[in-house]
């Protein structure tokens, strides 16, 4: 396998590997991870459809990916993905897939042009004091200070930043900016997760600086990300003849480990019904499997409008498998890094669907759109700057759902201070009923105190979910921690997800899960294409140059010296090329 860019590579077709006829796969998880691999598998590799099963716990495929109506409760999403035009592996899966919305048309094709006509953007970032424009202004506010520790960070090694907190690399002038609250309410970082995370996310999204404070970096799809994206995937591989084998949970996987190869010999898995005495399936020659491991959303608990969600501190299964794999090989990672730190690794969501008209016209104000436009809303999330959960939420293109009626509007809201008291409802989102969670969020919205508990009782619907392991991939890490798509050695099997570790992506993306079933597929199968490789822009000096007067929100860089010096040295600059550039990216 071999990274690769440009139209040579992106457009070619790779013949068929030897045999391929005679591979079969058996697929650990059915998140997109999972459900990339199997399309590669088909399109890239020539795996017959028929020879390749996705074994999955739950009754319906997507993983993280999800969004369903569920009876009596109302419409559930326990997050959303934000979407780039450089998620190089991801659009090259979506090429394949054909749309269910627009008739001859890929899901690629259909989520280009809806954002071309729809271009995505905020008009309003931040609130304080009850709906008021923060006046964030789409100014980053660092100091010389933070912009030194910002540079530092970026400059810094792999090594450098490994088991390292953002919080240790950082000072307080960075953490008290407009960029730490962009960044961490857009990401989801805490200041006690991973320095090297952070450096990777910088360099991975540094051609995206200039739209953090707007998300005009960001893309979205039509609907729900299940409506969107795991349907049509899951339509086309059935029709391909992959076989989806639900309510089956794998619990082990053995393997032959010498000094010179491994090799995975049987799944071993549990089966309920008709199918209990099922236990698992022995792997030959031509048998190849490719496991998910860990999982942000194991022990998700969804509460309801009258009930919080609790906190599931039990036997985690996702986890439990890996614990169990790891033990055999070093190479196999160390999962407990990751998920031995609930209260370090939890936050909470919470799906609000508005019941009462009035509802929409205090979301309106603050995004300054009309959420039954059927177009961009709120354009991303709003933060609410002075939330003592530090609450975000957004409304993305109603309708989010196919079956959602004509008069509602589905909301996501989400804290990252769980365990804090709110501003209106004194208790922690944590323990919060969806009622209780509605009615804090109206009293940020703006909504007034007297109408508010009879709006929150009444006028909305609100499932409420936590998820003890959402930002687990976040926890300060090293390198080992996860292990590599394919360990050396590994002959027949790989590791996918957000837990397997790929070269300069960064995770909690639908790219990075793509990717590590891109990367699995062409490596097992010997797929004569390239990857294709994370986008550079970290190595564009026009990039660095944008970004950089960004992050000086427009500041002009002064050269040192005294006015005689300063004039010769600018005028022998724009004698060149680099003067052009500097002058043509705003920095003199």
């Amino acid at each position: 396998m071999y990274y690769s860019s440009g139209n040579y590579e992106a457009f070619a077709r790779p013949r068929p590997p030897k045999d391929a006829a005679s591979k079969h796969a058996w697929i650990v998880g059915s998140g997109l991870a999972g459900l990339a691999a199997a399309v590669f598998m088909i399109r890239d590799a020539a795996v017959h459809g028929e020879n390749i099963t996705i074994l999955e716990k739950g009754s319906l495929a997507g993983g993280a990916l999800d969004g369903i109506e569920e009876p009596e409760k109302g419409f559930v999403i326990r997050g959303g993905r934000e979407m780039e035009n450089h998620f190089e592996c991801l659009w090259d899966c979506f090429r394949t897939i054909p749309s269910l919305e627009v008739e001859g048309a890929s899901v690629l094709d259909e989520f280009y042009w809806l954002n071309k006509d729809d271009p995505n953007y905020s008009l309003q970032r931040a609130t304080v004091e009850r709906g008021q424009d923060a006046h964030t202004d789409g100014l980053f506010t660092l100091n010389k200070k933070a912009q030194k520790d910002l540079v530092k960070v970026f400059l810094a090694t792999r090594e450098e930043m490994e088991n390292k907190r953002i919080d240790e690399v950082f000072g307080r002038d960075f953490l008290d900016s407009n960029f730490w609250l962009y960044w961490r309410t857009m990401f989801a970082f805490e200041e006690w997760h991973s320095a090297l995370e952070m450096k990777l996310y910088l360099h991975r999204f540094i051609h995206h600086i200039g739209g953090l404070p707007d998300f005009s970096a960001l893309k979205f799809t039509k609907y729900n990300q299940y409506e969107s994206l795991v349907l049509p995937m899951t339509k086309w591989l059935s029709e391909q003849g992959v076989r989806f084998q639900y309510d089956t949970e794998v619990t082990d996987v053995e393997f032959d480990l010498t000094a010179s190869a491994k090799r995975a010999t049987r799944i071993e898995w549990t089966r309920t019904g008709e199918h209990a005495g099922d236990t698992g399936v022995d792997l030959g020659d031509d048998d190849y499997v490719l496991m998910t491991i860990g999982s942000l959303v194991d022990n998700s608990d969804e509460g309801d409008h009258h009930t919080a969600a609790t906190l599931n501190r039990g036997p985690a299964s996702a986890w439990d498998l890996w614990k169990k794999i790891a033990r055999k090989d070093p190479s196999f990672g160390r999962p407990e890094v990751f998920c031995s730190s609930i209260d370090e690794t939890k936050w909470e969501s919470a799906t609000v669907t508005t019941l009462d008209e009035r509802i929409p016209e205090y979301i309106r104000r603050i995004a300054k759109r009309d959420p039954f436009s059927g177009r961009v809303v709120t354009g991303g999330i709003v933060t609410v700057k002075d939330s003592s959960w530090l609450m975000s939420w957004t409304v993305n293109r109603q309708p989010h759902f196919k079956k959602q009626p004509k008069d509602q509007i589905v909301v996501w809201v989400y804290s990252l201070f769980v365990d804090t008291p709110g501003d209106y409802v004194k208790k922690p989102m944590s323990e919060c009923t969806g009622e209780e969670i509605t009615a804090e969020w109206l009293y940020h919205l703006g909504a007034p105190e007297a109408d508010i508990p009879e709006l929150a009782a009444t006028g909305a619907k609100c499932v409420p979910v936590m998820m003890p392991y959402v930002t687990s991939f976040f926890m300060p890490r090293k390198a080992g921690d996860r292990p590599d798509v394919v360990p050396e050695g590994a002959e027949n099997f790989a590791f996918i997800g957000q837990f397997a570790e790929t070269s300069r992506d960064c995770i909690f993306t639908t790219e990075y899960s793509v990717r590590t079933g891109m990367e699995a597929t062409y490596q097992l199968f010997g797929v004569e294409r390239g990857v294709p490789e994370v986008f550079n822009s970290t190595y564009d000096v026009r990039t660095l140059l944008d970004a950089s007067a960004r992050l000086k929100d427009g500041e002009k860089t002064e050269l040192p010296g005294p006015a005689v010096l300063r004039r010769k040295i600018a005028k022998g600059l724009d004698s060149t090329e680099i003067g052009v550039l500097l002058r043509e990216h705003g920095i003199m």
